[in-house]
């Protein structure tokens, strides 16, 4: 059971994040359980992460903030393995390096700064940029199946359901588009026959009009020769 001090300075630090929240990230203690926070961070744009959202806990102990946390990360995505502890100065791991004046907000922060960071560690696992954009496309829908994740983060659920929405109107709207160039194409042809037609009915009635003229002078120039005859006989 946690210790009166360690409860005062965790609801604490707690309003304080509320007030001043730290960029990129969003933490939540569990309801039943202030030792137990959960957070989200949110991969940095420029990053391989960009776009991700990574879930996670820390547990602190009963004697915080005279002891550090331990760090854990649940979202797949190729920095730390997961539901493993991560290696921090800030973590459990390294008691040693402790500073009770670091705080939720501060940890928070080295997390987020370290995670976009390169640097082995106990608990991190090598991947290419390639497996990491990949994994945090698919971060949102990996958290979403988790039913504290939902009840904690209702706000990612939400956006989770648009960007749902959304892809579901494209993918309607793009066999529409097919259907509709054979019409189209058929329409094209359609108007191309009649101009085709039109132009046929154009050279016809030119050449109707142009060969009773030919005619005419023919048959003047025939008129005046077979009226000539007489006269010339005589």
């Amino acid at each position: 059971m946690a210790e009166k001090s360690c409860v005062k300075r965790l609801q604490k630090e707690y309003r304080a994040l509320c007030k001043e929240p730290v960029s990129h990230v969003v933490a939540r203690p569990s309801p039943s359980d202030i030792l137990e926070w959960h957070y989200v961070l949110e991969g940095s744009e420029g990053t391989p992460f960009a776009g991700g959202y990574y879930y996670g806990k820390i547990k602190f102990p009963p004697e915080y903030p005279y002891k550090p946390p331990g760090i854990t990360m649940i979202t797949p995505n190729g920095r730390f393995g997961t539901q493993k502890k991560i290696c921090l100065s800030m973590s459990d791991f390294h008691p040693e390096s402790w500073n009770p004046m670091w705080s939720a907000s501060s940890i928070l922060t080295g997390l987020l700064s370290f995670m976009m960071d390169n640097s082995p560690t106990t608990g991190s696992v090598n991947t290419t940029d390639a497996e990491k954009a990949r994994l945090a496309k698919a971060s949102l829908a990996f958290n979403c199946k988790n039913s504290t994740f939902r009840k904690l983060f209702p706000e990612y659920v939400e956006k989770y359901n648009q960007q749902q929405h959304s892809e579901q109107i494209i993918s309607e709207q793009v066999p529409q588009e097919e259907n509709s160039r054979p019409a189209i194409e058929k329409l094209d042809n359609s108007l191309g026959n009649v101009e085709r037609v039109d132009t046929m009915k154009d050279t016809r009635r030119n050449a109707k009009q142009t060969i009773p003229t030919w005619v005419m002078l023919l048959l003047v120039s025939i008129f005046g020769i077979v009226m000539a005859l007489p006269l010339l006989q005589l």
